[in-house]
């Protein structure tokens, strides 16, 4: 269990900056991955752009003088982070993708805050929880259920499976954001380069076995997308994530789950000419509501009545 989070200085308009630009850099995961698994089997997709990211950082890190720790108890750190914020969440939705269009994928992917908070409130307790949070925590799965309920009802099949595969990594992701804190003490490029060197490598044998890479036939417009995803969500995303949790803690980083639903949404809509059927529009307004009322200054340290003891 991670050890309570030190006091941190006031927040300022940085710390925002950094949570917009994380948002930003993780909105395009969805639809760009959808571009990609026309072309790329899901094992290949991740094991690609986490290689290509970790490439990246590297190259970065020589250039600023800085090395990756060789200490076992690092690697430790960057394996168990990875599996639970990396690799296992985006082998499960990547998978999910191929029956889930992206743009419920985008919203169904920004209940994290919701897990998170539940995690938090009943097990870690590192943050308060306070009954604002509590009451988007409700409307956030209030959405959720909107989105695969109605599904469910209107048609029982692959779908509904694959959109309830996406919530399982979506609790997975919530649990990196808590577990994340044990990694503060590195510089977050650091951490964002060791682990996903160690989830690129960790796919590698999967890929070459099952897919045998070199037999497939990408599109250009895959490997574009393979590539953005590398350099901007995973390069660059990772490490804004965990200066995110550096500075913001747990609950207040998942605040981009909020900011990036539209964003996610929009380029869904943009990029692939998908629809917004009326139970995602539902799910959606539930899902915003509920993780900015679960994520925005005023109940982030405004309000201090807890509900935990």
């Amino acid at each position: 269990m991670p050890a309570s989070v030190p006091t941190k200085a006031p927040r300022g308009w940085r710390d925002y900056a950094l949570l917009l630009a994380l948002a930003c850099c993780w909105s395009s995961t969805y639809p760009l991955t959808k571009i990609g698994l026309g072309s790329i089997p899901p094992i290949t997709f991740i094991s690609a752009r986490s290689l290509i990211a970790a490439g990246f950082l590297l190259v970065v890190l020589r250039l600023r003088g800085m090395r990756i720790p060789t200490d076992a108890q690092a690697w430790k750190l960057f394996a168990q982070q990875q599996t639970i914020n990396s690799t296992i969440p985006f082998l499960l939705i990547t998978w999910a993708q191929q029956y889930v269009p992206a743009a419920n994928t985008v919203v169904l992917a920004s209940t994290t805050p919701i897990f998170a908070f539940l995690i938090t409130w009943g097990i870690t307790r590192h943050e308060p929880a306070t009954l604002l949070k509590l009451v988007g925590a409700i409307l956030g799965l209030a959405g959720t259920i909107a989105i695969i309920g109605l599904d469910a009802l209107g048609n029982l099949n692959a779908n509904i499976f694959a959109e309830i595969v996406i919530l399982i990594a979506t609790i997975s992701f919530a649990c990196a954001t808590i577990f994340g804190l044990r990694l503060t003490e590195y510089d977050p490029m650091v951490v964002a380069a060791g682990s996903l060197l160690f989830g690129g490598l960790l796919l590698l044998p999967a890929a070459l076995i099952i897919d045998r890479p070199w037999t497939l036939h990408p599109t250009p417009q895959a490997l574009g997308a393979v590539v953005t995803m590398a350099i901007f969500s995973s390069a660059l995303g990772l490490m804004l994530f965990y200066m995110c949790l550096t500075r913001l803690g747990t609950l207040m980083t998942n605040a981009q789950g909020y900011l990036r639903i539209p964003i996610g949404v929009g380029l869904s809509v943009l990029l692939l000419g998908e629809s917004v059927p009326s139970n995602l529009t539902l799910g959606l307004v539930l899902v915003m509501g509920g993780v900015a009322a679960m994520t925005i200054p005023g109940s982030a340290f405004r309000r201090r009545r807890s509900i935990a003891s």
